[in-house]
């Protein structure tokens, strides 16, 4: 995961662009930009990471990230693997909130597009009908040009705006795009945590990388990151537990073992409470569901 370095995605010819995915993994770039992004992940799985929240992803969710709000969704190590055969498969629409001109934006028939622009600056989790409508339609959006694909542009849009099926994913606002100066020292970072989470990480080594003491890394952290160095860690193990949980027929303690975690009796601690639940009772619900 690398520090968030802005990219623009719509050409200057164009009020908004919508694009179809199809690679080996998804861009692994932590960035930023201006413009308004709704995406939708059609097949690869991994862990999103959307200002300070975590979460695994699958394909079919449908996601709004508001300018200037930091993002990645990073595919499975299985997707890096050379000669893989994997592939991820997704839809991504970008569109600036003044799209319809700054003149136009300010008018009373817009101020519900105008709040659900500002709604979106946590980033947004569209769930229920709406988000099977809409996947749909964002399909339907690649095969339209011109005004006709502006239309159903605004079809979309309105549909999302209206809607209440939707939650807040990151607990903080990013206003600001992040800095270029600090792009390398992020990168480096976040790079070594995605590659090491799995087993104990040394805080000390961690500072090293960025030339800083311990102290200064863990305030530096916390600040960028809305969360502890610590926090951050067990978080990212925990959502892995989860994915084994659901995926793996690995026991408690095997996997427990897999994310990096001490004992048993630690895993549980920390999967409890960050997940509300037992691990044995995260996999019950869950087999129930499919069931």
């Amino acid at each position: 995961m690398k520090t968030a370095i802005h990219k623009s995605s719509i050409p200057e010819s164009q009020i908004f662009t919508v694009k179809y995915l199809e690679e080996h993994y998804f861009d692994p770039v932590w960035h930023s930009h201006s413009e308004y992004q709704l995406f939708v992940p059609l097949e690869g799985t991994g862990t999103r990471f959307i200002g300070d929240s975590i979460k695994n992803f699958t394909p079919n969710e449908l996601i709004l990230i508001g300018s200037n709000l930091p993002h990645l969704w990073r595919s499975d190590e299985a997707y890096f693997e050379k000669h893989a055969p994997l592939k991820v498969k997704g839809i991504v629409i970008y569109l600036q909130e003044s799209f319809l001109g700054e003149h136009l934006m300010v008018k009373d028939e817009m101020l519900q597009l105008r709040n659900f622009f500002k709604k979106s600056s946590r980033g947004l989790e569209f769930h229920g009908k709406v988000k099977t409508t809409v996947i749909d339609m964002m399909k339907e959006l690649l095969t339209l040009s011109g005004l006709p694909a502006l239309i159903h542009l605004l079809k979309i849009l309105n549909l999302l705006a209206e809607t209440k099926s939707y939650n807040f994913i990151s607990h903080n606002e990013y206003i600001e795009p992040f800095k270029k100066d600090e792009a390398d020292r992020m990168n480096s970072v976040y790079e070594y945590i995605l590659k090491n989470y799995r087993k104990k990480i040394n805080l000390n080594e961690v500072a090293d990388l960025v030339c800083m003491t311990p102290t200064s890394f863990s305030r530096y952290f916390a600040s960028a990151n809305n969360k502890g160095f610590s926090k951050f860690i067990t978080e990212l193990r925990v959502k892995h537990a989860c994915k084994l949980l659901t995926e793996t027929e690995l026991s408690v303690a095997a996997i427990a073992e897999r994310t990096g975690f001490k004992t048993l009796s630690n895993f549980n601690k920390h999967f409890k409470d960050e997940m509300k639940k037992k691990p044995t009772d995260y996999k019950k619900e869950f087999l129930q569901i499919l069931s």
